[in-house]
């Protein structure tokens, strides 16, 4: 592409005469890309070697690694105070089950049926609120002699919790 200026001046200024000024871009020239562009204006190729990258990555693989074991234990500790406060829940309603009828209750469901419960809790750990361990009462210290209910609720999972105590122990 040429460029001719408009005649006229003597050619120090606006209007010089006669001069073509050659404006044609590198990128026009035969061979030429657009990392021949950069190359020809004097700077150096830019990016990264495969030893930097694998770095960064060996770098961002730690961290994850690091960040997993984290994340896990987290949610461990979250289902397991979901299930310490499902058993005080169900505890409590066990108790004033019992106090109010004066006897106790002989299933899960009859907290349902008798309005002390929405719907029996979930057990977070198991994922199931069908598999609570029931623990019925001695039928010589029951309320009501001639009907022992239940006396305590565990979860159901085999698993061992963060401080080292079965999930189905008493204790926990």
């Amino acid at each position: 592409m040429e460029l001719h200026t408009p005649k006229g001046g003597n050619g120090a200024g606006p209007g010089h005469v006669g001069q073509i000024v050659n404006l044609r871009p590198i990128v026009n020239r035969p061979g030429a890309g657009p990392w021949r562009l950069f190359r020809a204006q004097g700077a150096r190729l830019r990016g990264f070697t495969f030893v930097e990258l694998m770095v960064v990555i060996a770098i961002i693989v730690i961290l994850i690694s690091m960040a997993i074991p984290i994340y896990s234990r987290s949610i461990l500790r979250a289902k397991e105070s979901v299930l310490k406060n499902n058993l005080f829940t169900l505890r409590t309603v066990i108790d004033n089950y019992t106090y109010d009828k004066q006897k106790a209750p002989q299933s899960l469901q009859d907290l349902v049926t008798d309005g002390y419960l929405r719907e029996i809790p979930m057990d977070p750990i198991t994922g199931s609120n069908q598999t609570w361990k029931i623990i019925m009462e001695d039928a010589t210290q029951s309320v009501n002699q001639s009907e022992p209910g239940i006396f305590d609720v565990l979860s159901g999972s085999d698993k061992t919790g963060l401080n080292g105590i079965p999930y189905s122990d008493p204790s926990w």
